[in-house]
């Protein structure tokens, strides 16, 4: 086997984290040293991503653009797992309530007010200043926020298909300018609210997670630091365990679907691979209920998960997918389409945040902000900008804000079914467009009946 630099195979990986984690100290000494930056609570993680992009932009670095997307892809997931394994605090679960589906709710009510304003600026420029504006492109301004740029990229490519000139390249522009939006906007809310007082800063001379004492790394019950592995090594073992039995899991779906009932396959295949942080988060939990129950049984006298230990992992994951993403922001040509785009870039950012403002304070009465800003940074880049801007403000994931970004996105994938159907009917003709407005406009009044008028009955 070749070892030296011509064995790329060999080296690739090691390199680009290596990329990352220059980046990623770079920015930490930047944030701690420069009182303007450190001021700003830009998240160390959105910084480094900054840096990245601008020196590929300007040609200082070349890293590799398909290595990062894989590192996105899997970062999510098993930053998830991570967190889902963690034992939970009686103190902040939530049982018995409608937090879940509410979620999902607020998730398909933003999908549906970017769809309703995105069409309104394509329909309006059609009638007024751009007549050859393809009326269904307003489609794609909840796809390239709300969804990002997996779905943007498709839809886009679909529209194009049927006419849209340059479709593509505009539903990817718009994810990344969904992107940028959350991660710039989100942190201009951060300070703004900060200011105000009605947060506290989760960064500054001292660490943000406090000490370390020994009832947090050793709850009783667990396994030891160190006997013959370590204790890291198994909440790492764990955590692959779970992202394995994910991956075989989400194949045997995709391969039955795909060998009984091809039509609907080709339907949900793409989406399980999509969502396959909501399936690893589900086997987390399932793996953590029965590491209780073999406890509780007395089958297993030890407590293997450690709190603290699975928030580091999934915390690496995250501020390593962050870095990976925002570096990985590519605009695209957009000849003749930069008036469309900018209005729905603009009002995209603007209209999802006083949306989430109404409905967060409804549903999340207790920790509005952090529920806000999570659901602000998924609503308008991916799931990982929403952790960005929660860690900011819930550094030790305390209350259940993340778990709602995965509990809500479960639910959203069953409400916004309805959506399929309105992407495939918004580019037949002129008239089919107004009727998916129309159509919008009456999905979104339920979502909003459902988030603010249905209760549970309490004894």
């Amino acid at each position: 086997m070749d070892y030296s630099n011509a064995n790329a195979a060999l080296w690739n990986v090691i390199i680009q984290f290596g990329i990352i984690a220059v980046v990623i100290l770079l920015s930490n000494l930047l944030r701690r040293k420069v009182s303007f930056i450190r001021n700003s609570l830009m998240p160390t993680a959105v910084l480094g991503g900054f840096i990245l992009l601008i020196a590929r932009s300007v040609g200082i670095i070349d890293f590799d653009t398909d290595f990062m997307e894989k590192l996105i892809y899997h970062g999510i997931a098993l930053g998830f797992i991570a967190m889902s394994l963690r034992i939970p605090d009686k103190n902040t679960e939530e049982k018995g309530n409608l937090t879940a589906p509410k979620s999902g709710a607020i998730i398909v009510g933003s999908y549906l007010i970017q769809a309703i304003f995105g069409l309104g600026i394509s329909i309006g420029l059609a009638y007024t200043v751009m007549p050859g504006m393809f009326k269904a492109a307003g489609i794609l301004l909840p796809m390239g926020y709300g969804q990002g740029p997996g779905q943007a990229n498709n839809v886009g490519s679909t529209y194009e298909a049927v006419g849209f000139v340059g479709g593509r390249s505009f539903g990817l522009s718009l994810a990344a300018a969904g992107y940028l939006c959350a991660c710039i906007i989100g942190v201009i809310a951060l300070n703004i609210l900060a200011k105000k007082g009605k947060l506290k800063k989760a960064s500054g001379g001292t660490d943000a997670l406090g000490s370390v004492n020994v009832d947090k790394y050793q709850d009783e019950g667990e396994i030891p630091v160190s006997e013959s592995v370590d204790k890291f090594s198994i909440q790492v073992a764990l955590i692959l365990l779970v992202y394995l039995v994910t991956y075989l899991l989400t194949w045997g779906i995709t391969a039955a679907l795909s060998a009984w009932l091809p039509a609907v396959g080709a339907t949900l295949n793409t989406l399980l691979w999509g969502f396959n942080f909501i399936i690893g988060s589900a086997l987390a939990i399932l793996t953590r209920v029965i590491l209780k129950n073999l406890k509780g049984f007395k089958l297993m006298t030890r407590q293997y998960q450690n709190n603290y230990l699975l928030s580091r992992i999934s915390g690496f994951f995250f501020d390593a997918m962050i870095v990976a993403g925002i570096a990985s922001i590519n605009f695209q040509d957009l000849s003749g389409l930069w008036l469309p785009f900018a209005l729905m870039a603009i009002t995209g950012g603007i209209i999802t945040w006083y949306f989430l403002v109404w409905v967060c304070r409804e549903v999340y009465k207790g920790y509005f902000y952090e529920g806000l800003l999570s659901m602000y940074g998924m609503m308008t880049g991916t799931i990982s900008s929403g952790v960005l801007l929660l860690r900011e403000v819930d550094p030790e994931m305390k209350t259940t804000a993340a778990n709602n970004l995965i509990t809500g996105s479960s639910f959203a994938i069953i409400f916004g079914a309805p959506i399929l159907v309105i992407i495939g009917m918004a580019w037949k003709s002129d008239v089919m467009a107004f009727v998916t407005l129309g159509l919008c406009v009456v999905y979104f009044i339920l979502m909003m009946l459902f988030i603010f008028k249905v209760k549970i009955r309490k004894k």
